[in-house]
């Protein structure tokens, strides 16, 4: 959700508190090595206490294995090697954390903020991470195996060769998120916002892809047999290997001719002549019947077309409404991520940033519950108030 912030600006902004960063730093976010309390290899489930201050923490190798970290501040934490076993993560902030070789099987991640987290070769099997945030992360050999990523933010991150398979990643969030070599065999994608999505050479048989945005998703070389794209839109498997099901199958360009009653016309002879006259009152009502079928089908027609060009303005509205949320979040994102580097982290306080919170999460709810267009106004409405508290607040920052 974040776009790459310019060198200049960092430097800029610690300029002006008359501190200078290093592009190194700047990239592994607001942490130096051994800038948080050491606590490496620390055991913490026979009780002990953890300190109140666990930002940029080092926790290599410790022991968490089922304790409460809820809405723990964890930003640029080491955690290499951990083991978080059914910790409780949730509403945790690990931005910029070091999860490299991490074990959190089974462990509750609802709604944990992990931006630009380090996630490499992490075990997530069996994990609860409903509505997690992990933009810009990189999970490249993660095991999710069965993990549940229902709204999960997965946008711009990096699944090389991750497993998720049966794992339930229901209305995903997954932009330009590289799947490449990923395991999702019998993973449950329904409703994902996959566009411009990597897969090449993945594993996606039997993936539900059910009502899934796939515009520029790239499945080339993936195996895609038994896989389901019914409703998905915007589907391009070039390349791909395998028979999915749930495409559409081209109509015949022709069809045999047809008499009235709709049997297949003959020059064969007949037995008796046909004796001429008047029509019949059996004939007249069969062309009665056709004439207001005709009819009945061309107003059918109209209003199809009708609905056809209606559902696509509402798609393509929708479409530029769910951009302009994910604009809002990268401009908080972005906020966020200047008052983490310039030491101002006290302003998530303040009361126009909670306003720019609840208005994104206001227009997301909007988004999700808008069938027709009228409603769209509500999330128009939510991302302008967002804005405006933005706009309130960065004189503030700056």
């Amino acid at each position: 959700m974040r776009r790459p912030i310019p060198l200049a600006l960092i430097v800029a902004i610690f300029a002006l508190s008359g501190t200078v960063i290093s592009p190194a730093q700047a990239s592994a976010g607001p942490c130096k090595p051994g800038q948080g309390v050491n606590l490496r290899g620390k055991d913490f489930t026979r009780g002990a206490q953890l300190p109140v201050t666990l930002r940029c923490a080092d926790l290599t190798g410790a022991k968490l294995n089922g304790v409460e970290l809820i809405q723990k501040d964890l930003t640029g934490a080491i955690l290499r090697g951990a083991s978080l076993r059914q910790a409780n993560l949730t509403q945790a902030t690990l931005k910029y954390a070091d999860l490299r070789g991490a074990n959190l099987t089974e462990a509750d991640l609802g709604q944990m903020h992990a931006d630009h987290a380090d996630l490499r070769k992490a075990i997530l099997v069996d994990a609860e991470a409903g509505q997690a945030e992990f933009p810009h992360a990189d999970l490249t050999g993660a095991k999710l195996t069965r993990a549940e990523l229902t709204q999960v933010n997965f946008t711009n991150a990096k699944l090389v060769d991750a497993d998720l398979e049966e794992s339930t990643p229901g209305q995903l969030k997954a932009r330009k998120a590289d799947f490449t070599r990923a395991k999702l065999r019998e993973a449950k994608m329904s409703q994902a916002n996959l566009r411009n999505a990597t897969f090449k050479d993945a594993d996606v048989r039997e993936v539900e892809f059910t009502q899934a945005e796939l515009d520029g998703a790239d499945f080339t070389g993936a195996l895609v047999e038994a896989a389901s794209f019914i409703q998905a839109d915007d589907v391009d498997l070039t390349g791909a290997k395998g028979t999915p099901t749930g495409l559409t199958v081209p109509l015949p360009t022709s069809l045999p001719d047809l008499d009235i009653f709709g049997a297949r016309e003959t020059n064969a002879p007949q037995d008796e002549p046909i004796q001429s006259g008047g029509p019949s009152v059996g004939l007249v009502m069969v062309v009665l019947s056709a004439v207001g079928l005709a009819l009945t089908v061309v107003a059918w027609g109209v209003s199809a077309q009708r609905r056809s060009r209606r559902n696509a303005r509402f798609v393509l509205m929708r479409n530029g409404a769910e951009e302009n949320i994910t604009r809002l979040g990268e401009e908080i994102d972005q906020l966020d991520y200047e008052f983490q580097v310039s030491g101002r982290g006290g302003m998530t306080a303040d009361r126009d940033w909670r306003l720019a919170l609840d208005a994104y999460e206001a227009a997301k709810q909007a988004l999700l519950v808008a069938r027709r267009e009228e409603e769209l106004h509500f999330v128009a409405r939510a991302v302008q108030d967002g804005r405006a508290a933005l706009a309130r607040l960065r004189p503030r920052v700056h």
